[in-house]
């Protein structure tokens, strides 16, 4: 049996098999989270696009200190903002991205930069447990994500049914805080300028791999 090959039908699939078990106080916490977060659509203030990102401080995933610049490369690049590997949907998205974006970026000299607010050694797990052979970055305070208007923190009862799955986000992150960035993809150019992005605050979906090639396509037009 072949794998969904969407993130959409991953994500469907996930949610099925979960379905099958009790719903929970937990699980209940989190679907009405989501539910709010697509209500509330994309917020105002996201940076459009002819926004230029300044250099940032970034940490490898063994810890060492590496610069948003030196990540990208000279060329274009794709940046992917996910919240950490706890989040099974983002383990889904970047496993998604690995099998369809990556050979198709690299065919074309573009990098693919996975930034998340958490510590180097869950960047490295993200890597490992997904094969991932893109970059992998923490981003200690949510620099970048700020700059692009893209944060946001889990509701209180959010928040509590992670703590008693026994997540902790505030010792996750590189800062000590629970904040987070609502995933989303960045096309930047040679000139580290915004030529596209993609907002999720419903953070259960995400910028399926066809939709960068072809906004990759539309832009080199």
């Amino acid at each position: 049996m072949t794998s969904p090959s969407t993130i959409t039908d991953r994500v469907a699939e996930m949610h099925s098999t979960m379905a099958a078990e009790p719903p929970g106080q937990v699980m209940g916490a989190f679907a009405r989270e989501q539910a709010e977060l697509a209500a509330g659509g994309v917020p105002g203030g996201i940076a459009p696009a002819g926004t230029v990102l300044p250099d940032a401080e970034l940490l490898d995933v063994h810890g060492a200190p590496t610069t948003l610049y030196a990540a990208a490369g000279e060329g274009a690049s794709v940046l992917v903002f996910y919240r950490g590997a706890w989040c099974p949907y983002c383990n889904i998205a970047l496993s998604a991205y690995q099998e369809q974006l990556v050979p198709q970026l690299t065919g074309r000299g573009i990098r693919l930069v996975a930034v998340s607010p958490q510590k180097p050694d869950g960047s490295l797990t993200m890597q490992q447990k997904n094969g991932l052979a893109f970059t992998v970055v923490s981003d200690p305070g949510n620099a970048i994500a700020g700059r692009l208007g893209i944060l946001t923190q889990p509701s209180q009862e959010a928040r509590a049914a992670q703590l008693q799955l026994g997540l902790d986000l505030a010792g996750v992150n590189a800062d000590g805080t629970v904040t987070l960035p609502m995933p989303a993809t960045v096309i930047l150019d040679a000139s580290r300028t915004v030529r596209w992005i993609d907002v999720h605050p419903d953070y259960s979906t995400r910028t399926e791999p066809w939709q960068v090639i072809g906004a990759l396509g539309n832009l080199a037009h």
